[in-house]
């Protein structure tokens, strides 16, 4: 089995569309635009994946309907909330054909844990006819990312957090990692950004754009939030051999008085698209082009997602991709 770099191509991406009134309060309807937004980039003017907004009741499948319009089909099934890089399964290549990891959950280490979100994988895997194989150990789809040669990426922070799979030693998640995703190496960061309730996932952190290429944030100035995280993810990156290109960091972000783990790095790379969360920072327009820079074969817009960013992620956490077979 392997799990292929996010720029190969696709057959369709599953996106998470918000719908518990209870959940999202006033950013519900804000939210519900930003999405639609993040489903019509991906689609590219018809030259992207197929997009299936996932919607938990019939309301929020209507909703859908009328926001996405034809960019997008439409599944309905139960969810706790929208965050399907984690709670839907990991779908890897097996020889011809693909099948899908349905990893456990515990609500990102017991904080929101709920059993629609513990089937969520096991339905989407049925709707789209593939192979559910079970794996007895929790994974969430945002901790890792790889560079389709072999190289996955973490954070101690988040899988070797006791909150996760304390009977599983760092040798042992090292061994099911290259069993189950047909990696060879794993390089391991520290700790993920400041505010961030998964505990530090990789996707919001560090990037593979290419093979060996590893994105990672620069410091907004002395009062960054996580200048000592990207410091040291920097440090290890180096000490490991992969080549690091840098892009800019959106700084200090907070809503309400804290800080929110806003990043740039939670970008989503479709096959005709890359969209980039930007968040009113001076940075943005200097995000958007330094990713753009890095795929010049496909139209990358950043959106804003001030909205989605409240339940905690952004484009990429909400969204999962199917590889072609």
């Amino acid at each position: 089995m392997t799990f292929p770099a996010e720029w190969s191509r696709h057959d369709s991406v599953w996106i998470g569309f918000p719908s518990d009134p209870e959940i999202w309060l006033d950013d519900l309807a804000p939210a519900r635009d930003e999405v639609a937004g993040f489903a019509r980039a991906v689609r590219a003017g018809g030259k992207g994946e197929r997009v299936i907004l996932v919607a938990a009741n019939r309301g929020a499948a209507n909703a859908a309907r009328t926001l996405a319009g034809d960019c997008a089909e439409v599944l309905e099934l139960p969810f706790f909330d929208i965050w399907l890089r984690d709670t839907g399964p990991i779908v890897v290549r097996d020889g011809d054909g693909l099948a899908a990891l349905d990893y456990r959950g515990n609500g990102w280490g017991g904080k929101y844990p709920s059993p629609l979100d513990d089937a969520v994988g096991g339905l989407l895997a049925a709707s789209a006819g593939l192979e559910r194989r079970p794996r007895d150990w929790i994974l969430e789809g945002g901790a890792i990312d790889v560079d389709g040669a072999g190289l996955l990426v973490t954070t101690e922070q988040c899988l070797l957090n006791p909150n996760r799979n304390p009977r599983l030693s760092k040798d042992e998640i090292e061994a099911r990692l290259t069993a189950d995703l047909g990696v060879e190496r794993i390089l391991w960061l520290g700790d993920g950004l400041s505010g961030d309730h998964t505990d530090g996932h990789v996707d919001n952190l560090a990037r593979f754009v290419a093979p060996s290429v590893l994105a990672l944030p620069e410091p907004d100035g002395p009062d960054d939030p996580n200048a000592e995280a990207y410091g040291d993810a920097w440090a290890r990156g180096e000490a490991f051999g992969v080549e690091i290109v840098p892009l800019p960091s959106p700084g200090w972000i907070e809503r309400d008085g804290e800080i929110v783990s806003a990043s740039y790095m939670n970008f989503y790379i479709g096959n005709a698209g890359v969209v980039v969360p930007v968040h009113g920072a001076a940075n943005d327009d200097a995000a958007v082009r330094a990713i753009a820079a890095l795929f010049p074969d496909r139209l990358v817009t950043g959106l804003p997602t001030r909205h989605i960013l409240t339940g905690g992620g952004s484009f990429h956490c909400i969204s999962q991709q199917a590889p072609a077979a």
